[in-house]
């Protein structure tokens, strides 16, 4: 279809929804294209043919499209609170950004493989939650007595931030299990939409104790890079297979300008908010999804 003769106002109601999302995806810190994927997916076929997407694959590009201008909006923040410690973050980057694009066009060599796609997902989904559910806050990791590390020999690294607060830490390293769990998440990114905000906050925090303001910071600006690399690819692919028409312009036209009202509005909400009572109903709802993507999955394999 044409550019010129979609209806635009077909996904109105997505504006709302956005908001809602990107404001909880900021309050858990789960990336929110895991959720913006299960709505297309799952929700648009309920409302008719005409808000179904083109397929599985497009809709994770949808999502992953989206989730870049969601998490801009926390990268800026921290960027202007001189938070984000660049140098720190390249190691992990070194591997996240190839392998994510690794993984998007993995996706975009299954996307007729929409079964397999949608079953991944559920699996994907019944593996977080649990994760999840049992997910310490960063301020618990920083008080947790972690032996196995303790920065000596490493480069030490001290940041001011604007509000005149600084922060002494070593300079944080992966080592081959680290590069092995962020290569997974950043492949998961890649292919499903959603892994590597929950592997990186971790190994920065617990692993090499790494300040949680500064780890926050940094572990945005690593997702944001990883998810736009995962993102990019997903979108060349699906426009170098069908065209400009092959992203949904009706759709993001709504999403985007939400995601990004959101992601100030979930800052704003922090402290108000029990954080470990949002991230045991994402968990809950995690599961909800993975049991409902993994029903339609095996029906569209035919199984039942």
């Amino acid at each position: 279809m044409e550019l010129g003769n979609l209806d635009w106002t077909i996904y109105w109601f997505m504006f709302p929804i956005s908001m809602g999302v990107a404001t909880t995806a900021m309050l858990s810190g789960i990336g929110g294209a895991a959720l913006f994927a299960p709505i297309f997916l799952i929700i648009f076929p309920f409302l008719g043919p005409e808000y179904v997407l083109a397929g599985t694959a497009a809709a994770i590009g949808t999502a992953l499209m989206t989730e870049v201008f969601g998490f801009s909006s926390g990268f800026v923040g921290y960027y202007r609170k001189k938070l984000i410690h660049f140098r720190s973050a390249v190691p992990f980057l070194m591997v996240a950004v190839p392998v994510a694009v690794v993984g998007a066009l993995m996706l975009a060599t299954l996307k007729e493989q929409d079964g397999i796609l949608k079953l991944a997902y559920a699996l994907l989904m019944l593996a977080l939650a649990p994760i999840i559910f049992r997910h310490h806050p960063p301020q618990e990791l920083a008080k947790e007595e972690d032996h196995r590390f303790d920065g000596s020999g490493r480069e030490p690294v001290s940041i001011t931030a604007a509000d005149g607060q600084t922060y002494n830490f070593k300079k944080p390293k992966q080592g081959a299990d680290g590069a092995a769990t962020t290569g997974v998440g950043a492949f998961l990114t890649g292919l499903l939409g959603v892994g590597i905000g929950e592997v990186i906050m971790p190994q920065l925090v617990k692993r090499n104790h790494v300040p949680v303001p500064v780890a926050a910071a940094t572990s945005v600006f690593i997702v944001i890079v990883t998810i736009a690399a995962a993102s990019f690819t997903q979108v060349s692919a699906l426009i170098a297979e069908g065209g400009a028409n092959a992203i949904p312009w009706n759709l993001v036209c709504y999403t985007i300008p939400g995601v990004i009202i959101g992601g100030q509005i979930g800052p704003r909400l922090q402290g108000k908010v029990s954080q470990r009572a949002m991230e045991r109903t994402i968990a809950i709802l995690f599961g909800i999804i993975g049991l409902a993507m993994g029903y339609i999955a095996l029906r569209t394999l035919g199984v039942f």
